[in-house]
């Protein structure tokens, strides 16, 4: 996923529940815990500001197109491969996963009456493919030579090459289905205008920061749904904070519900130590995350451009100590592109580089004839560590005087999205936000033709030939040996440096249930299954 401001997680408590989403309940299934029609919020930082399924592509806005529009498909809690949502069934007709059907349940409805049909399927693919937005999700859908509807009910895609994680990709939001009696093929709508046929319905928007961001969307049921979730409560709000400790704040005097993963690391610390200390009423979620941070490098700078230089840095990192001291253990160290709990995660880097050695990164350097202290410019936008974690990366790098850094801060982060992609930059701190729950996920986007961070670097081995043949595998599992070789190759080549994997930390009153019902490694989070008591 291109990356968002607010991209990033934090972390949590023991005792994850794995839920399934099953049923065949619909909003008339409504349970409101004593707590009535009164609307339960969520407080968060992933800052958004359109909601068009066409052009939204970042965490906070396709949190709620996840809870107001139904795809094909959708993932189950701590799912790694999708099930229906809008389909019936999906399958892969031949061999080559280049040709995939689906049949829609029937009876379906948006949530202005209108039926939801295969027409409205291929409508929504081809105005997505349509608009093209540069911001917007549409790479997602690249593969797709053609969609055809037979009949109201059956949908065949016509893929331009193999690619296996079609159905992850109809997953997303990039799937939603939008009505084509309502919405232009050719421009987006207005936020307060979207229609989806998700479990809720957008009731109201405000806005602020002169309207560029949302401030505060409400969402109700959506009496019209016809899907398998089961509505644990009737309305559900979402407030927006441009400063972690704004959340905090709104979180302690209950003007917001729940949080997502947008607190501060050591304060989501200490509220999870105080819980277990028995010295607050809040209480907190934890469990995986697919979100994932690197240390990217500009391989065209003449100096990043020296293998030898990206190897040294590698074998300077200490991620332990980064997840220890900087985050709170609301972290944990990783090795590779891949987070852990997915298929082809490995410990390439470690394997690799084993922990931070002074005398290893040294040799390296010499053997290259590369003269020390190596001087260069790393540079940071956001973090939930604030300056701390880049200040840490910095002291990492320079110890034994191997390395001497200057760091920078570029704090708009359409200026610093700007930045890297003109390759501005020699090294940066990045995180990732991946689109669905697959290995080719992290690989792909991030490793072929320079990725989606600009490095400069391409391996014809992974884009000319692992890629290709991982795409083809639809048995996911038994693609990860494809996706090991290329985390090896890249930990090799260096052209970006895994740091660590976010855990999922949510923080909530005592009066909240359902939390952990929802905290996974497949980057949903449904409103549906948190309730409340009658405060």
């Amino acid at each position: 996923m291109k990356t968002s401001a607010e991209r990033l997680a934090v972390l949590g408590c023991a005792g994850l529940v794995a839920v399934s989403v099953t049923g065949c309940g619909s909003v008339t299934d409504v349970v409101n815990g004593g707590g009535g029609d009164k609307s339960i919020t969520m407080g968060t930082s992933q800052l958004t500001g359109v909601l068009d399924p066409a052009v939204a592509y970042d965490a906070g806005s396709w949190t709620l197109l996840r809870n107001t529009f139904q795809s094909l498909l959708t993932f189950q809690a701590a799912a790694s491969s999708p099930s229906p949502d809008a389909a019936q069934s999906c399958e892969f007709t031949n061999g080559e996963a280049t040709e995939y059907h689906c049949t829609l349940k029937p009876g379906l409805k948006f949530s202005n009456g209108h039926p939801l049909t295969a027409q409205d399927v291929v409508f929504s693919v081809e105005r997505t493919k349509k608009i093209n937005d540069p911001s917007g999700p549409a790479e997602l859908l690249d593969s797709i030579k053609s969609v055809e509807a037979k009949g109201d009910n059956e949908v065949i895609f016509h893929l331009s090459t193999p690619d296996s994680t079609l159905p992850a990709k109809l997953a997303t939001p990039a799937g939603a289905i939008v009505d084509h009696q309502y919405y232009p093929a050719d421009k987006a709508l207005p936020n307060d205008k979207q229609i989806g046929s998700g479990p809720y319905r957008i009731e109201s928007i405000e806005s602020f920061k002169g309207g560029k961001q949302l401030g505060k969307v409400v969402l109700a049921a959506n009496d019209k749904y016809g899907g398998e979730a089961k509505l644990r409560n009737s309305k559900f709000t979402v407030r927006y904070f441009d400063k972690a400790d704004d959340l905090k704040a709104a979180l302690d005097k209950s003007e917001v519900d729940v949080t997502d993963n947008s607190l501060e690391p050591n304060t989501a610390a200490q509220v999870r130590s105080d819980q277990q200390g028995g010295k607050t009423d809040l209480q907190v979620a934890e469990g995986d995350s697919n979100d994932t941070r690197y240390l990217v490098f500009n391989t065209k700078d003449p100096l990043m451009s020296n293998q030898a230089v990206r190897q040294a840095a590698a074998q300077m990192m200490d991620r332990k100590a980064l997840a220890r001291d900087v985050f709170a253990r609301t972290v944990q160290a990783l090795y590779s592109m891949v987070p852990a709990g997915l298929p082809g995660h490995s410990t390439a880097f470690f394997d690799r580089y084993g922990d931070q050695d002074v005398n290893k990164a040294k040799k390296i350097l010499a053997d290259a004839k590369v003269q020390t202290p190596v001087k260069f410019t790393l540079t940071w936008s956001r973090s939930r560590a604030g300056s701390n974690e880049a200040e840490t990366l910095k002291k990492q790098l320079e110890t034994g005087g191997l390395f001497q850094v200057t760091l920078a801060q570029e704090p708009d982060w359409d200026a610093y999205r700007k930045g890297w992609a003109d390759g501005k930059y020699q090294a940066y701190v990045i995180g990732w936000f991946a689109d669905y729950p697959d290995p080719d996920n992290y690989l792909t986007p991030l490793l072929v033709n320079g990725g989606a961070y600009h490095t400069g670097w391409d391996d014809a081995r992974i884009s000319g030939r692992l890629v290709p043949d991982g795409l083809k595998q639809t048995d996911r599992s038994t693609a990860a040996a494809t996706y090991t070789q290329i985390q090896q190759i890249g930990a090799e080549s260096v052209p970006m440096i895994p740091l660590y994997q976010n855990k999922s930390f949510y923080a909530s009153r005592s009066y909240v249930t359902g939390v952990e019902s929802t905290v996974d490694t497949t980057g949903y989070f449904r409103f549906w299954e948190i309730s409340r008591t009658n405060k």
